[in-house]
């Protein structure tokens, strides 16, 4: 059986000693009050919430799945999941950072972060019904008209109903620019828009009484192409002017896809036949207004791969201590049993540390950027938010990507520490593995990502947006560089930096010739980069520790050992990376069509 703690100490390790949160949202006028006390409070009671409600239902949601009723097309959800859904909203967890105007409580979106993080290791399926119900939030707020907001915001804010995000099709999935679902307008104002909708999360189920739908979908005057988009809100059921539910909205499950994992969660096709929407935003600009929920997906994609590499590594360090498998190579360290626990072999501990130290580095930098968030939104200073925005900008591509990567790379890993234990369904690794795949795909496949990241957040404003990141390296290899015990992390932080630099110079150049070589390089491209940002936050996480050794605390001595370890085996994979990154797209298109 998997094993899950929420890792509280981490995460106010990287808030308090390394990040300095509340000092930074002392800061900002809308959350000048919230102190370290007020932190750490919140994330023990969402810890509690994640580890004792939604944990015991993954395994059992897993297994039983969602089931569609074809007659009525209803989908319940496993069982339990509307129960502890039931909790999450008593408890008021849906609110948490939400806009007080609207319902919420007004707290720092760092603080959802956390609480995701750590639901997502508990049930990354269940969790998928609130976190995209959130990101509908976060769109409407930032694009609805008056009367949306007034409408909508306050039971999606109180987790009353719930929301999702309509984009894909059968025939385009990244192409949105194909989608065909039309929009007609009527004469009060209001649009019928029918089509066809796949693979979207959340999009039927029994958790609550009414689910908010963005739709994309076409005006009859469109232009071709992705500038014809229009984005529209269409809830199942219209919603009365006093909030109170009306008529069956045109808008039904007709299938829910079987799926590799995160069977809890219902991944619908949803046919729109006449359904009644309102515009949201401007006509024709509605994919501009969708980003708003997209980078959120993208951000939150990323958690949901750092949750299931902590717990995927919490199951397998428990198991490799426990599990007696042969005698160490140096000689017998457990005399007393037949053989020694696993944890004495070099290359468990190697699966283990990667884990490790993944999910580290990627805690340090989700945390990071919910704090650029938080900046970007609530700054009184512009400058401050418009520089908070760029650098979310370029990381975001990096959390979506870099983290499922490793994500995957992490929970593989894990499994394979069970042996043939892992392998099957009692242990619950094999559930994290397929769960984690997912991450990889949807909201952007990866390389959708990379081609972002050095197409259009690198080459497309000549390395602005990454030179700001670069700096805060730059600043930290200048401060450390006299530090004698921190040359370990330094020179080689410093030397990739230097590196990233001319392979993105290099890159540029080539692709001004041939726009091919960007598409060749940009995998391996982000991969480089991902390592660079994540080798700053361990360096930094070391940089504590070591300062805090002396006192004795394992929990110091821990974060050197990883830290020691991802420089030394980890790191290095960027040698190979920038040598692949630099043999271009001859390799891979030089061979005709036909030979495949």
């Amino acid at each position: 059986m998997p094993t899950y703690t929420p890792p509280l100490r981490d995460m106010q390790f990287v808030l308090h000693e390394v990040l300095n949160a509340s000092e930074t949202l002392k800061l900002l006028p809308r959350h000048a009050d919230v102190d370290k006390d007020t932190i750490n409070a919140v994330l023990e009671e969402a810890g509690k919430f994640a580890a004792e409600v939604v944990f015991p239902l993954n395994q059992t949601g897993d297994r039983q799945g969602c089931a569609l009723d074809l007659a009525t097309h209803e989908v319940k959800a496993p069982d339990g999941f509307k129960a502890a859904y039931d909790k999450y909203v008593e408890g008021g967890w849906p609110s948490l950072s939400c806009d007080p105007e609207y319902g919420g409580q007004g707290l720092p979106l760092v603080l959802n972060q956390c609480l995701y993080e750590m639901l997502n290791s508990a049930n990354q399926a269940w969790t998928m019904y609130p976190g995209l119900s959130h990101g509908a939030y976060e769109c409407l707020h930032a694009h609805g008209t008056p009367e949306q907001k007034a409408l909508y915001l306050p039971k999606l804010t109180g987790g009353v109903w719930t929301g999702t995000m309509c984009l894909t099709e059968p025939h385009c999935g990244t192409d949105l620019g194909m989608l065909r679902t039309k929009a007609e307008p009527q004469p009060d104002g209001s649009y019928r828009i029918t089509g066809q909708k796949i693979f979207i999360s959340a999009g039927e189920h029994d958790l609550a009484p009414n689910i908010i739908h963005l739709v994309l979908a076409r005006l009859p005057d469109a232009p071709a192409g992705s500038k014809g988009i229009s984005l529209f809100v269409v809830p199942k059921y219209q919603v009365n002017a006093d909030g109170s539910l009306g008529a069956r909205n045109g808008i039904a499950c007709s299938a829910i896809e079987h799926k590799m994992g995160i069977h809890g969660n219902a991944t619908c096709q949803l046919d729109l036949d006449g359904a009644v929407g309102t515009l949201v935003g401007a006509p024709h600009k509605g994919l501009a207004a969708m980003f708003v929920m997209m980078n959120a997906a993208r951000l939150g994609v990323g958690n949901q791969s750092l949750g299931l590499t902590e717990v995927a590594y919490q199951s397998a360090a428990a198991y490799a201590k426990d599990r007696i498998q042969m005698r160490s190579l140096s000689g017998v360290k457990q005399p007393d049993k037949p053989a020694d626990t696993i944890i004495v072999h070099p290359d468990v501990r190697k699966m283990l540390l990667t884990a490790r130290a993944y999910a580290e580095g990627a805690r340090a930098l989700a945390i990071f950027v919910a704090l650029l968030i938080d900046k970007e939104l609530c700054s009184d200073d512009e400058d401050e938010r418009k520089a908070s925005a760029d650098m979310v900008a370029v990381l975001t591509p990096i959390c979506k990507a870099f983290m499922t990567d490793n994500g995957w790379i992490a929970t593989s890993h894990c499994m394979q520490v069970f042996g043939g234990h892992g392998y099957i369904q009692a242990s619950g690794m094999e559930q994290y593995v397929r769960d984690a795949r997912i991450n990889m795909i949807y909201e952007g496949t990866n390389t959708i990502q990379s081609l972002d990241l050095l197409g259009r957040k690198v080459l497309g404003d000549n390395g602005a947006k990454l030179k700001k990141f670069g700096k805060l390296v730059a600043d930290f290899i200048e401060e450390e560089g006299v530090n004698e015990a921190m040359q370990e992390f330094v020179n080689p932080l410093a030397d990739l930096g230097d590196k990233v630099t001319k392979l993105t110079t290099e890159l540029g150049m080539k692709a001004m010739g041939n726009a091919d070589e960007v598409g060749g390089a940009a995998v391996d491209y982000l991969r480089v980069v991902g390592h660079l940002v994540f080798a700053y936050f361990v360096a930094r996480m070391a940089k504590v520790a070591l300062e805090k050794q002396s006192g004795g605390d394992p929990f110091y001595t821990a974060k050197l050992h990883t830290a020691r370890f991802y420089f030394a085996k980890l790191l290095p994979e960027t040698a190979g990376l920038i040598r692949t990154a630099r043999a271009g797209a001859a390799p891979l298109m030089a061979m005709e069509e036909s030979m495949f």
